[in-house]
């Protein structure tokens, strides 16, 4: 007889969810989001769920790569004991590591599983340093009008701090963009985030000349490639504002050289990027390193977004809180998660697991 907690089945099905507009960053747009719903059912009925939110505009990764990676993946996680998920995330590793989203989705749907049949929500699991969070919301590429009447709307939410995508087309447009923003929303901490589309120079004149409108971000997140490194550095030292790595920080070993080569401030957590138990050794580093922390997601959904939510607050320690995509999306095929009100998320309802469940 196996073991209650054995992995009897893993499956995905597709989880596509529109969206009320195009979420677009520097490398293009996506009006639908073209998620992977993974269930994962334990020998004694328990199920446990996740979410795979590839996003081909920020690095490749596509609905039918990350369902093929699911599916080499099952063998490996059939038959194997949801108790030993460290080593089941390490042959994920071994196997699919380039599939970020899909490790994900599996690594969270084995620990929903195991805290559901546990009786414990995940923020506990996770440290139960804290059962709350204050989000921030983005403006997404875009007009200079559509800039400023997102900001309007974001404070309306009762929402305090923007993010804003930049580094899709011309300077002069990015920094318009900005001005209007700070015109209806002059109080408002504003992050920038380039998702790899510029030029350290570039970035370095889009600073300069906000700084002579006597704007200055919180935040410059991620403005040149991933691979960037000397740019990345350049703008550690000159950027004018702390330096977030996103694309950069997609791997512990990256973080690692993060530190060591002093080439960001902050690290952008993601969970999708390389599954949640990296996420771990990642936010480990950068404890160590005194590199401040940054929780944020992809297109996603209240599962992946809960999830997020409790890895964050769990650790605790988040400064920048970036987990607005449930707002982008024009219905919701789940029930549970966070409870929203304004820029505050309270996991305090939730008693087992990550809490979200299938409609």
């Amino acid at each position: 007889m196996p073991s209650p907690t054995t992995i009897r089945t893993l499956s995905a099905t597709r989880l596509d969810i529109p969206l009320l507009t195009p979420f677009g960053i520097a490398g293009g747009a996506q009006d639908v989001a073209r998620n992977l719903l993974v269930t994962l059912e334990l020998a004694d009925g328990t199920r446990g769920y996740g979410e795979a939110a590839p996003f081909p505009a920020f690095n490749g990764e596509s609905q039918a790569s990350a369902l093929a990676a699911i599916e080499a993946a099952r063998p490996l996680v059939e038959g194997a004991d949801v108790r030993a998920w460290r080593p089941v995330a390490a042959r994920l590793r071994a196997s699919i590591g380039a599939a970020g989203s899909a490790r994900c989705a599996i690594e969270t749907a084995m620990l929903d599983a195991l805290t559901r049949r546990a009786g414990m929500p995940l923020y506990v699991f996770f440290g139960g340093a804290g059962h709350t969070l204050e989000t921030d919301m983005t403006i997404t590429t875009g007009s200079v009008e559509q800039a400023s009447i997102a900001a309007l709307e974001i404070l309306a939410r009762g929402i305090k701090v923007i993010k804003v995508k930049v580094g899709a087309g011309e300077l002069a447009l990015d920094l318009a963009r900005l001005v209007a923003i700070h015109a209806v929303a002059p109080d408002a901490p504003l992050i920038l985030d380039g998702n790899g589309g510029m030029r350290a120079h570039i970035a370095l004149e889009l600073m300069a000349a906000l700084h002579m409108q006597n704007i200055r971000p919180v935040l410059l997140e991620q403005p040149v490639p991933a691979d960037d490194w000397e740019g990345m550095g350049q703008l550690a030292r000159w950027g004018g504002a702390p330096l977030a790595a996103d694309e950069t920080a997609s791997s512990a070993a990256n973080v690692l050289r993060i530190a060591a080569e002093r080439a960001a401030h902050v690290v952008n957590i993601k969970l999708q990027k390389a599954g949640v138990v990296e996420a771990l050794d990642i936010a480990a580093i950068c404890r160590a390193a005194g590199l401040r922390l940054m929780i944020g997601g992809m297109v996603e959904s209240m599962l992946s977004m809960t999830m997020s939510a409790h890895f964050a607050a769990g650790l605790g320690g988040f400064e920048f809180v970036d987990l607005d995509t449930p707002m982008f999306m024009a219905e919701n095929p789940f029930e549970g998660g966070f409870q929203q009100q304004g820029a505050h998320l309270d996991l305090s309802g939730i008693a087992a697991g990550h809490g979200v469940r299938p409609r």
